[in-house]
């Protein structure tokens, strides 16, 4: 029996190699293929009152919710960002070619704020740099010259780093030999 994390609600759905994978999580009934992104703009949100019926403690415990201070991980939405060219550009042909790029490469890590995959502009450099000496190690983690794969977010437009695939072998290697 095969075990799948749904992208969604982080539920394990046990299926049945008899019966093939489940096309949607029996949980939350989101399709597992992948995640959809949707623009919503504010013109799309529509100001609900609230009916005559509803109990006032109800509004208070949602309220009370939005600034729960335990969820750490929790990032500020990102709205409009992309859709802001969407009058000088062609989102659609934009939406396109993310998709084509993404599809080439040979890693796509997901941009911490917005969850989109993340594409890679390129590599950057680094000449100078300070390695920091430890004593459970006879040299240094990293030495440069060594370089770091930069990713875009194509939605949100945030930039992360990573150390490029050859750098990578030298961290692992100066870690891996230790004393």
């Amino acid at each position: 029996m095969e075990t799948t994390v749904c992208p969604w609600c982080h539920t394990e759905i046990v299926w049945d190699e008899e019966f093939g994978p489940e096309e949607t999580c029996p949980h939350c009934n989101n399709e597992l293929s992948g995640y959809r992104t949707i623009t919503v703009g504010v013109d799309d949100l529509e100001d609900e009152e609230p009916e005559a019926g509803e109990d006032a403690e109800t509004d208070e415990i949602s309220n009370e919710n939005l600034w729960d201070d335990d969820d750490k991980e929790s990032v500020v939405p990102i709205y409009n960002t992309l859709s802001q060219f969407g009058e000088e550009y062609d989102l659609q042909q934009y939406e396109q070619s993310v998709a084509a790029v993404l599809a080439a490469q040979l890693e796509a890590p997901e941009c911490p704020q917005c969850h989109e995959l993340l594409v890679l502009a390129g590599k950057q450099p680094v000449d100078q740099f300070e390695p920091s000496a430890s004593e459970a190690l006879a040299g240094p983690v990293l030495k440069a010259p060594f370089s770091l794969n930069l990713y875009v977010c194509p939605s949100c437009f945030h930039v992360q780093q990573s150390l490029a695939q050859e750098d990578r072998i030298q961290f692992v290697r100066n870690l891996s030999s230790g004393k």
